[in-house]
């Protein structure tokens, strides 16, 4: 197996085109890039180093055990326990409460010196660099994805989307799409996590629109089959950098053409 070193991972993003200055949100699997000397470490520290002080990364940190036992997520626990779950869960604590499948990039990044992360108590995101605060701050219970949230605010600053080893169905980016995109079937959902409010824990709840994104995959490869994607290889991993807005814009067109669940 090829050890993939930190020049290996800096001249594959300088090879993409991150420039100094972007703002990228990064969605990664160190699994899948292989043996890399020093693993999350090294990679976090190939980003800062290519984007600098003045560009700006995000990744997803959600925490998403940290919702109601009815939406699936504590498939291990007996449903008699689902009161007690409820009852119990540690509220959302952005210093603490570790990400949920998000790869051990992210699980490392989220409380990197320097990073900020946002408190959304079950889809948060952590971002290091000039427009850190910015992008994380007031990420509403109910404007998961929407205009407002980190990826709206990712949008406005025409930021980049980077894929290291994993698929678009990994990539948040097009669950602003769906917020935009008008489509049957589209609807609001209410949802539950254990947040703190005036100095105690509660169970909150909270209306939120529906998404699943089991066909982002399918949405990516339409995009890329109409947009030049810069791809390179690092290790075993594919890597592809893409324009945000492009993406987004791209994706509430094709929702709205073919998404047809009722």
């Amino acid at each position: 197996m090829q050890t993939v070193f930190k020049s290996d991972i800096t001249g594959a993003l300088k090879k993409l085109g991150l420039q100094r200055g972007d703002c990228v949100m990064v969605h990664t699997s160190l699994s899948r890039i292989g043996y890399v000397c020093g693993g999350a470490q090294t990679v976090i520290e190939a980003l800062i180093e290519t984007v600098g002080e003045e560009g700006t990364i995000m990744m997803p940190t959600q925490s998403w055990k940290n919702l109601d036992p009815e939406t699936g997520v504590h498939w291990d626990a007996d449903r008699e326990d689902w009161d007690r779950i409820r009852e119990n869960w540690p509220a959302y604590d952005r210093a603490i409460t570790p990400a949920n499948t998000m790869g051990a990039v992210a699980e490392m990044f989220r409380s990197w010196p320097g990073a900020v992360r946002s408190g959304h108590p079950a889809r948060s995101v952590a971002a290091w660099g000039k427009h850190a605060e910015y992008l994380t701050e007031n990420h509403d219970l109910s404007n998961i994805f929407g205009d407002t949230s980190p990826i709206g605010r990712l949008y406005q600053l025409d930021g980049k989307v980077l894929l290291i080893g994993v698929d678009y169905d990994k990539n948040t980016s097009l669950h602003l799409a769906d917020v935009r995109a008008e489509y049957p079937g589209k609807h609001t959902c209410v949802e539950h996590s254990a947040v703190m409010e005036n100095g105690k824990r509660v169970w909150k709840a909270y209306e939120t629109l529906f998404v699943d994104g089991e066909d982002f995959v399918e949405i990516g490869a339409a995009f890329e089959a109409e947009h030049d994607i810069p791809e390179t290889k690092l290790g075993a991993a594919g890597l592809k950098l893409m324009k945000q807005r492009e993406l987004v814009d791209f994706a509430v067109t094709w929702i709205g053409e073919h998404r047809k669940q009722g």
